[in-house]
């Protein structure tokens, strides 16, 4: 019952550092923040066997943080209310063309972040997003303005060639 009790509270633990950490933290992890992770999923091992290194004792830890994970899927799923604390909402960056930058500025994600995930994106200027939205996954989610307005340089020509 003790490895039950001390995975509870290191499931705890993890699960406010992660909020802590923010969403792009997570989904741009450097190598070595990848290493430091591993390390310490290793360091919170010995804290919640409390040193038993039997497989009974690693297991029951291991299932006892996949239970946690159920347990919080399941009450965000039914209770809205608990969902606003337990998960991440989406974000919007940017609007319309233009930056929100109240929004950037919280996420802690700058200009040149943004420019980097709108090149991977296919996306060369602001002007081209209708929505980009920051997913609870950590991900920039790019909705480009609607193809029916004619870009100007087209129009030129397609004037000059008639």
């Amino acid at each position: 019952m003790e490895i039950v009790i001390r995975a509870s509270v290191m499931f705890v633990v993890v699960y406010v550092l992660l909020r802590l950490m923010g969403k792009r933290e997570l989904g741009q992890m450097a190598p070595f923040e990848l290493l430091s992770l591993i390390v310490t999923g290793d360091l919170i091992q010995q804290g919640v066997t409390h040193q038993d290194f039997s497989l009974t004792g690693a297991t029951l830890a291991i299932f006892t943080f996949a239970a946690w994970s159920f347990v919080m899927g399941i009450v965000s799923h039914r209770f809205p209310k608990a969902r606003q604390g337990l998960k991440s909402r989406p974000v919007v960056l940017v609007r319309d063309g233009r930056l929100l930058k109240g929004n950037l500025d919280e996420e802690r994600i700058d200009d040149a972040e943004l420019a980097v995930e709108m090149r991977l994106a296919g996306i060369s200027s602001l002007r081209q997003i209708a929505w980009a939205i920051l997913e609870p996954e950590g991900k920039i989610s790019f909705i480009r303005k609607d193809d029916s307005e004619p870009d100007q340089r087209y129009a030129d020509e397609e004037t000059l060639s008639a």
